[in-house]
């Protein structure tokens, strides 16, 4: 049981850790996307966004 709460704090950590780099340390422009939205909402332009 101690191994299993380990390896479970031992993840937990990477992955805040991951989080907080890329939140904070890495530019946004690797992670935006390719795709162009030319419509705010769908079919319509409703001019809600």
């Amino acid at each position: 049981m101690d191994i299993l709460q380990h390896t479970l704090v031992y993840i937990t950590l990477i992955l805040s850790i991951g989080y907080i780099v890329k939140k904070f340390f890495l530019p946004k422009s690797l992670f935006a996307s390719k795709k162009s939205h030319t419509k705010a909402c769908g079919q319509h332009d409703c001019g809600c966004h």
